[in-house]
C-alpha cells in the first residue's frame, strides 16, 4: 500500500499556531454549533490545508483499491483522536453525534403518516408498538458498507423520534442468496470485498460507531431513547456480532453463529473491546477477539450473550411476544433503568475516551498492508467481484 509522507494534524496545527481544541472551537462557534464528524474534518481541511484530507482528495482516494491508496485518511482518524481526546469538545462532538439525521427528518412525517418508510438499504415499519428496522443488503447478505450506512442510521433515528412507536426491533431483511433465499440472516459485518476494492471509507468506521450504535445504547440528544430488540437469524458476524452489545434483548434461532471475525481481517472490531467483556467476561472477550472464538445460539455459553432461543421458523411470534412483554406494563421507568445502568457500565466520557483511541489506532489499521494481505488470504477479496 502507497503512502505519502505527510506532517501530522498536531504538526499542521502548530505551524498554524493552533491547537486542535482552538480548531475545533473555531468551527462550532465554541462547541456550541453541532456539526457531524465527517463535516468537521471537511471543515478543518478546509480552514487549515494539510490538516485533514479535502472532498475533493477523497474523491480521488476513493478511485483506489485499498492497496494502492495513498494513506491520506490517517490523518482524518489522527485529527478526529485529537477532538475526542479533549473531555470539552469530545464530549460536543459525541453528542454532536448524537442528533437525527437530516435524512431521518425528511421521511419523519412519512412513517407518522403511512406507518412505513422504505429508504432502501434500510427499511422500518410500525407494527403495533414496535417498529421494525430492517438492514436490507441482500446481495451480500445484509452485510454492512458505504451504501446501508446512512439509511440505516436515519432508520434508527425515524424508530426513537416515532412517538408512537415504544421498542425498537433491529432485524435482516430477506435475502435472495442461493444458500439462504428467503431468509433473513442478521448481518454478515463489514462488507470486505468492498472493503478491499476501495470503497469504504476510513470514516465509516467512526461514523457507524459515534452514530446509529451508539443512538440504539443512548438514544438521541435531548434524552429520547427506546428499547431495543434484536432478531439474530442465521448469523451475527463482525460488525452484526457487536450490535448484540446494545441491545436490551436478544432473540436467537437455534444453531446462529455469532462471532467477531476481527483477527483474520486485521481491524478493531468497533466498541467490542470496550463492550464485550461486560457480557462473557474478560478471558472469553479475548479469545473472541485475539482468537477468533465463535459462539452457537442455543449452546450454554451462548446464554451469555443471547436472552432467548427459538427455533428457526419461530422468530416472528417470538419478538412479538417479547414486545409485548416489554410494553404490556408501560415503559415508564425504561429510559431512566438504561440511564441508570450506563452511569455503571459505560458513562459517556469512558465511551469518548475509547473513541479517541480507536480513532487513532484504527486508521492504522485500515491502512495496514497486512489488511489487504488478511482480506486476500482469508476472504479471497482479488478473486471476488463487487
Amino acid at each position: 500500500m502507497a503512502t505519502t509522507e505527510q506532517p501530522t494534524p498536531a504538526t499542521v496545527l502548530a505551524e498554524h499556531g493552533l491547537t486542535a481544541e482552538a480548531l475545533y472551537d473555531e468551527l462550532t462557534a465554541g462547541a456550541t454549533r453541532p456539526r457531524r464528524l465527517d463535516d468537521l474534518l471537511y471543515a478543518a481541511a478546509e480552514r487549515v490545508p494539510g490538516v485533514a484530507p479535502t472532498r475533493d482528495e477523497m474523491e480521488q482516494e476513493r478511485a483506489r483499491k485499498l492497496a494502492d491508496k495513498q494513506g491520506i485518511e490517517l490523518n482524518q482518524g489522527l485529527l478526529a483522536g485529537e477532538f475526542l481526546a479533549d473531555p470539552r469538545t469530545g464530549r460536543h462532538l459525541v453528542e454532536s453525534m448524537l442528533r437525527p439525521t437530516d435524512l431521518a427528518l425528511e421521511h419523519a412525517e412519512e412513517l407518522r403518516l403511512n406507518g412505513s418508510v422504505d429508504l432502501g438499504a434500510a427499511r422500518v415499519t410500525r407494527q403495533g408498538r414496535a417498529g421494525v428496522l430492517e438492514l436490507c443488503n441482500p446481495r451480500h447478505l445484509n452485510a454492512e458498507d458505504d451504501t446501508t450506512l446512512a439509511a440505516t442510521e436515519a432508520a434508527v433515528d425515524l424508530v426513537t423520534l416515532d412517538p408512537d412507536i415504544e421498542v425498537g426491533v433491529f432485524r435482516g431483511g430477506v435475502v435472495d442468496h442461493p444458500r439462504y433465499a428467503g431468509e433473513r440472516p442478521f448481518g454478515a459485518g463489514i462488507n470486505l470485498t468492498h472493503l478491499y476494492y476501495g470503497r469504504i471509507d476510513f470514516l465509516f468506521y467512526l461514523t457507524r460507531d459515534l452514530g446509529y450504535v451508539n443512538k440504539i445504547y443512548r438514544g438521541l440528544t435531548g434524552g429520547i431513547e427506546k428499547l431495543w430488540v434484536a432478531g439474530v437469524e442465521r448469523f451475527a458476524i463482525g460488525g452484526a456480532c457487536q450490535l448484540l452489545h446494545v441491545m436490551d434483548h436478544v432473540i436467537a434461532a437455534n444453531g446462529s453463529r455469532l462471532y467477531l471475525p476481527a483477527r483474520k481481517e486485521g481491524i478493531i472490531p468497533g466498541a467490542s473491546n470496550l463492550r464485550l467483556w461486560r457480557s462473557v467476561g474478560d478471558r472469553a472477550a479475548r479469545q473472541a477477539i485475539l482468537s477468533g472464538r465463535e459462539w452457537t445460539a442455543g449452546e450454554p455459553d451462548a446464554d451469555l450473550i443471547c436472552d432467548e432461543i427459538v427455533e428457526p421458523g419461530a422468530m416472528d411470534d417470538a419478538i412479538d411476544h417479547r414486545v409485548d412483554a416489554l410494553t404490556s406494563s408501560g415503559l415508564i421507568n425504561a429510559s431512566a433503568n438504561r440511564s441508570a445502568m450506563r452511569a455503571g457500565q459505560e458513562p459517556l466520557d469512558l465511551f469518548r475516551e475509547y473513541m479517541a483511541n480507536y480513532a487513532r489506532e484504527q486508521a492504522y489499521c485500515h491502512l495496514s498492508p497486512a489488511l489487504v494481505r488478511n482480506l486476500e488470504e482469508h476472504w479471497n477479496a482479488d478473486r471476488r467481484r463487487i
